[in-house]
């Protein structure tokens, strides 16, 4: 991100746990008046992880990396870091069944595929505050098994392994739990020692299904080091109508474009309902409470204007992939919801290109209207396209297609597309080869 959007450097801002805590971004956390007071007193370390099960995060993680981001724009050091070695094992909290172990040159390539996810949230070269990327497999790796007993495994009791909810779930399910997965709270919990030995670390964030790793963490700091450690999670983010978050009926929804595109990922958002879309603007929103208050009240006045889902629309969307793919996002959804296509930018018809059916034909081919609309599937034969032209139910470039005329009548926008509609919700993008 470009220097100026970064702000708070130089001092540590007072009052984020609080901030936090109002925002629903806080639900178990250490000793909370000490943990505020060191937050507030001067810079602290802190360290959420992502296992790179695939080559990209989705929105379910989005929570981490604003976390990571509000720290740092308060004025901490965050630490993102990037699973290599956890990954290969599997984290059980939340998981019915053992998930499939990935080889190391796959982790690799995630781990790598991340980092530049992350930098778009996280600032890497802000001087004290810059975040640093940080992969397990790189002090994980060498620790021989002997090494990782007498170092870590000695101070972990079994019974606190036992207590915890997901290893009690798992052990009554018909799957049950590999001694694979048992092991990776010790995993997870030298992590956190490894970053407060080397990178003086001592807060580490995470879902609440994380508790009980990040805990393990903090006695192992305890009794191995000799000095105090913090922990804190946020809540799993849930739908008010039970269904998972970051799910649609596509499937997840990805941070990298070409799994979902930047135009989906804004949707994503936009259709979100609205008491979801109040409940999640805090969390979110990287605004102010004072503004987010002033936008919940003006959009509870009218909410057919979708104000806070525009808001959550365009402000992640811009963090996630940037202002000029936002911008373009947005301009195609216009479109796409009866804009005029003959002010669009060619971004924003590209845009459009990536969403609805796309014919390449040449210029000629746009006189034979009746056939080009059948053989592209936008009418289901001549008779019907001849039929839908005279009801005036089609329009090209937003005006409607009168009969007689041919798919140039109205241009070509941007010497490259022709935009036919149907109805009120039919598309169809018809490329001109030059």
């Amino acid at each position: 991100c470009p220097a100026s959007t970064w702000q708070h450097r130089q001092v540590t801002q007072k009052g984020l746990f609080d901030d936090l805590a109002v925002r629903g971004l806080i639900h178990d956390s250490t000793d909370a008046a000490t943990l505020s007071a060191r937050l507030d007193a001067e810079p602290i370390g802190i360290y959420v992880g992502f296992d790179p099960t695939a080559d990209s995060l989705h929105v379910g993680h989005l929570l981490g990396q604003l976390t990571l981001r509000r720290f740092q724009l308060a004025g901490h050091r965050p630490f993102p870091l990037a699973g290599g070695a956890t990954g290969m094992v599997g984290d059980p909290s939340g998981k019915s069944e053992e998930r499939n172990l990935l080889d190391r040159d796959t982790l690799q390539h995630n781990v790598e595929k991340i980092k530049n996810q992350l930098s778009r949230l996280l600032d890497f070269s802000a001087g004290a505050t810059s975040a640093t990327l940080v992969n397990n497999a790189d002090w994980t790796a060498q620790i021989t098994a002997l090494d990782f007993l007498r170092d870590v495994g000695k101070y972990i009791t079994v019974n606190q392994m036992m207590a915890k909810e997901s290893v009690k779930n798992r052990l009554t399910s018909e799957n049950g739990l590999s001694y694979t997965e048992f092991s990776y709270m010790l995993l997870q919990a030298n992590d956190f020692r490894h970053l407060c030995a080397t990178h003086n670390v001592e807060l580490q964030m995470g879902g609440s299904d994380q508790w009980g790793n990040i805990t393990a963490g903090i006695d192992l700091i305890r009794k191995s080091m000799s000095r105090s450690a913090f922990g804190a999670t946020w809540p799993l983010v849930t739908r008010s109508d039970g269904q998972k978050f970051g799910k649609t009926a596509g499937g997840a929804v990805w941070l990298d474009a070409q799994r979902t595109s930047p135009y989906q990922f804004r949707q994503f958002w936009m259709q979100m309902p609205d008491d979801d879309a109040v409940r999640y603007v805090p969390q979110f929103s990287l605004q102010s409470l004072d503004e987010l208050k002033s936008v919940i009240e003006e959009h509870n006045g009218a909410p057919e204007r979708r104000i806070v889902q525009r808001l959550l629309a365009t402000e992640i969307t811009t963090m996630v992939h940037g202002a000029d793919a936002a911008r373009d996002a947005e301009a195609a959804a216009d479109i796409l919801f009866g804009a005029d296509p003959t002010q669009a930018s060619f971004e924003a018809l590209n845009a459009v290109a990536a969403e609805v059916p796309t014919t390449v034909v040449g210029h000629d081919q746009l006189d034979d209207v009746f056939g080009l609309l059948a053989s592209a599937g936008v009418v289901a034969s001549t008779s019907d396209a001849r039929r839908t032209i005279a009801q005036k139910g089609i329009k090209v470039n937003g005006a409607v297609l009168e009969e007689g005329q041919t798919l140039a009548a109205h241009g070509v926008l941007h010497d490259k597309w022709v935009l036919v509609r149907k109805g009120k919700t039919t598309y169809h993008l018809f490329e001109v080869a030059r």
